[in-house]
């Protein structure tokens, strides 16, 4: 094995390690290992058709997993999101950037045109890997972020054919703009009926050999076949990938192509960004590098302005509406594949050195993100950035109640808890972050607010004092934002009893470390409770089992007794 690939890999597992440990996305760390191991910096590999090949793959994948999500039922449940939301975002940032280009650009009209609403798409990869590992996919901030990135996808597919009506040609198929879009329209219906009356019977007939290998060679053929044949339309292979995962979302095998397609399509996603920092023109950057930084900084400022601004207009709160713009404000893939398609097309829209520079703003906007987001994250934490909610609904409590508990997280476990105190009239004051959830309970008329627990400054706003407060549960379902609540908590009452959710014993263990009065391990309550109705459909009595459980919670719970008696 060469030494270079050695080098590669523990370069980049070096780097994965430590940004993952920055809660950094991953993809910033295959961008940085491309642009070590290319031409410019160690040329560890030299880039040839094998590895264009391999990004190519990539790009394909990428665009056939975003095909996969979109279906017409999922349409049809957020069109008001994704054709609100997404179209006005999309319309803000083009009024905003085009006369910008315009004006400091020599390109005609029609390229500024394109180019604007290039910049307009943000990178997919890139906001779902961030939300995913922030676990906020579920939230109402993930899915309206989803939303628009839909909306982008699917303008991505009228986009990319008229390609040539913006360079001021004609089409190949001698169809005007508007006959493109007809096409595009076209293409989608005919995934509808494609997938279901075709594609469905013939996975069915495959999927009959249960042969995962077969499967998963039928969908890589459908891939294919699609790439293809819109390549020999003049079209971009990856708009191929994409009606192919759009054709395969149509299916009762969506859920199963996912779970096989996944891991191949991340190594493959992977080999793309690594490629794409190889090729990364370093000498290029240097000449021009104000003016990469001059359009790094406009494009992020321009669509962090213009997407805050259409979040707000559609009642966003101001945090929300931060991390969506965040989130969004850089460029994406389809701007990387609308640049390459213009250079392997030989479609003069905008000069080739221009392409090259156009093409450093996208990837460094896309590794500036996850940066940004910590820097915003540490200083919510930190309590240096204070952004208040509007809304009055989501972040007022009601003052007519006085609070005796404070509840940190209103998922399942904190809703239960809440409906034990309401039945013994025990008031309480419930902190979440999801504004979904609050909104469903405020209409309950439940005394829930929106707020990070983590930070000592919103607890105090909502009134946790030693004097005024006699418990607080902490209810949260990630280990690590626990232990955040529980120091920011006994920062303010270092003798406050807290009673705090855990995963398990090792997690009550370090809860209890923290200084926590009792922390209980719900996997081992979830069993004794599903053992005790077992045991009782078998007959045994409920005295005896009582008895039984008892003994086993003071086996199981020994180490952690002995630690409660302490801090008593």
């Amino acid at each position: 094995m060469p030494i270079s690939v050695l080098i590669f890999l523990g370069v980049l597992f070096v780097l994965v390690y430590a940004l993952r440990m920055a809660k950094i996305g991953a993809l910033v760390a295959f961008l940085f290992a491309g642009i070590l191991s290319g031409p410019y910096v160690f040329n560890l590999f030299e880039i040839n058709e094998t590895w264009q090949f391999l990004g190519d793959i990539g790009i394909m994948f990428l665009w056939f997993t975003i095909g996969l999500e979109i279906n017409i039922r999922r349409l049809w449940n957020l069109r008001h999101t994704i054709f609100g939301f997404g179209a006005a975002q999309v319309m803000m940032v083009v009024v905003m950037l085009f006369p910008l280009l315009f004006g400091v650009t020599v390109w005609s009209i029609m390229g500024c045109v394109m180019v604007s609403l290039m910049l307009a798409m943000s990178s997919t990869s890139s906001a779902m890997d961030l939300l995913t590992s922030r676990n906020q996919l579920n939230t109402n901030m993930g899915r309206q972020t989803f939303s628009i990135l839909l909306f982008q996808d699917l303008l991505s597919i009228p986009l990319l054919a008229m390609l040539p009506v913006f360079a001021g040609k004609s089409f190949d198929l001698g169809a005007s703009a508007i006959d493109v879009i007809v096409i595009s329209v076209a293409l989608v219906l005919s995934v509808v009926v494609i997938g279901r009356f075709i594609l469905n019977p013939l996975l069915k007939l495959v999927s009959k050999l249960k042969s995962n290998e077969a499967f998963l060679l039928a969908v890589m053929l459908n891939i294919v076949i699609w790439a293809v044949l819109l390549d020999l339309m003049g079209l971009p292979a990856g708009l191929g990938a994409f009606l192919a995962g759009m054709l395969m979302s149509e299916t009762v095998y969506r859920h199963q192509i996912d779970a096989q397609i996944g891991p191949y399509a991340t190594l493959f996603l992977a080999l793309f960004f690594i490629v794409l920092g190889m090729g990364f023109n370093l000498p290029m950057l240097g000449e021009n590098w104000y003016i990469v930084l001059g359009g790094l900084v406009g494009l992020m400022v321009v669509k962090f302005v213009a997407i805050f601004m259409v979040a707000r207009v559609r009642n966003v709160d101001i945090p929300d509406a931060t991390m969506i713009a965040l989130l969004l404000a850089n460029g994406g893939e389809f701007g990387l594949l609308m640049l390459q398609t213009l250079k392997t097309s030989g479609i003069q829209a905008i000069p080739a050195a221009h392409q090259e520079i156009l093409s450093a703003i996208i990837v460094l906007s896309i590794m500036m993100t996850p940066v940004l987001l910590a820097i915003y994250d540490y200083l919510r934490r930190t309590g240096r950035l204070m952004i208040a909610r509007t809304s009055r609904t989501l972040s007022d409590a009601d003052d007519s109640i006085k609070p005796d508990v404070i509840i940190c997280g209103f998922g399942r476990v904190g809703q239960i808890v809440a409906q034990m105190l309401d039945a013994q009239n025990i008031t309480y004051l419930a902190i979440d972050m999801d504004v979904s959830t609050i909104m469903i309970a405020r209409a309950r008329g439940q005394n829930v607010v929106y707020g990070d627990t983590t930070n000592e400054r919103v607890l105090r706003e909502f009134g946790l004092h030693p004097r005024k407060i006699r418990a607080v549960v902490v209810a949260l379902d990630n280990a690590g934002t626990a232990r955040s609540a529980v120091r920011a908590i006994r920062a303010i009452a270092p003798r406050m009893k807290i009673f705090a959710r855990a995963r398990n014993l090792a997690d009550s263990k370090v809860l209890l470390k923290d200084g926590v009065f009792s922390a209980t391990p719900e996997t081992i309550e979830s069993s004794f409770f599903l053992g005790h109705r077992v045991l009782n459909h078998l007959g045994t009595s409920d005295s005896e089992i009582k008895k039984m459980l008892s003994e086993m919670r003071a086996d199981n719970y020994m180490e952690l007794s002995s630690q409660i008696s302490d801090k008593q």
